[in-house]
């Protein structure tokens, strides 16, 4: 079995502090797809030892901004930064490696962090051209076949059973028809698998964010915008899929949970 787990760690510092590195030990993933990193490449290896874990990442050019990581046990034959856009809001937030496995078989893992971006605003038509650029990107990993998986914050619920307040977030950021219709391409056209919800149960939920205020997390009113999608040989090897929802608000380590597939590979 290999062990994925993606999360956005909402920097980290800051999750290590509240006790991320307990949830390492117990979890011991092969895999992190690790998301809002903010931080620089000494710092991740600081918390995350090169002794142990084979590193690649993308900084954002905006210091305490974005940043996105892959951390495996497995040996990386070549990573791949970015996706070539050559925005400065873009950086931070494509990183790519091959990842070798024990047959020598390669397997491509992606960790992406999309644009939370504001209705009508600016940032929205950012994140529709990143959308794009992603979208591209793994039309070329699904044509090229093989084991692959594209994890991250994606900051778009695909479905009602996806948020919990459904209806009053039809206007909003994260749920616009037009950016969940990305989803639609992806798991359509391309042929990429949601692996979280194919083995998660049809819902609502399990939800992967709880805002930090009020009584979202304690009441449950979350949204699943964590995903890990998988190629067609890659989610053939898909086991079991779970959200690591921490046992109360107190004994979270980020606004996310994270999202742990077990591949038998």
């Amino acid at each position: 079995m290999i062990t994925i787990a993606t999360v956005n760690v909402n920097g980290i510092r800051a999750a290590f502090r509240r006790g991320m590195g307990a949830w390492i030990e117990k979890r011991q993933p092969d895999v992190l797809l690790l998301q809002e990193v903010r931080a620089t490449d000494e710092i991740l290896a600081d918390h995350l030892d090169p002794g142990e874990w084979h590193l690649a990442h993308e900084a954002a050019e905006a210091k305490g901004r974005a940043g996105v990581a892959i951390a495996s046990r497995l040996p990386m034959s070549a990573v791949r930064i970015g996706l070539g856009t050559g925005i400065t809001g873009d950086t931070g937030r494509w990183v790519e490696a091959d990842l070798e496995l024990s047959d020598g078989r390669t397997l491509t893992a992606a960790s992406t962090y999309v644009h939370s971006a504001t209705a009508g605003a600016p940032s929205m038509d950012e994140k529709h051209a990143f959308l794009g650029h992603v979208t591209r990107r793994l039309g070329a990993l699904s044509s090229a076949g093989g084991l692959a998986v594209a994890a991250g914050d994606v900051n778009i619920a695909h479905r009602e059973v996806d948020l919990k307040n459904w209806k009053g977030n039809l206007r909003s950021a994260g749920f616009l028809p037009e950016e969940r219709a990305y989803l639609d391409r992806w798991f359509g056209e391309l042929g990429w698998h949601d692996v979280g919800r194919e083995l998660g149960g049809a819902g609502p939920g399990p939800y992967t964010w709880w805002s930090w205020r009020g009584q979202a997390f304690d009441s449950d009113a979350g949204w699943r915008i964590d995903y890990q999608i998988a190629t067609d040989e890659l989610a053939a090897a898909a086991r079991t899929a779970v959200v690591d929802r921490a046992p109360s608000y107190a004994e979270r380590f980020s606004d996310h949970a994270p999202l742990v597939v077990e591949y038998e590979l």
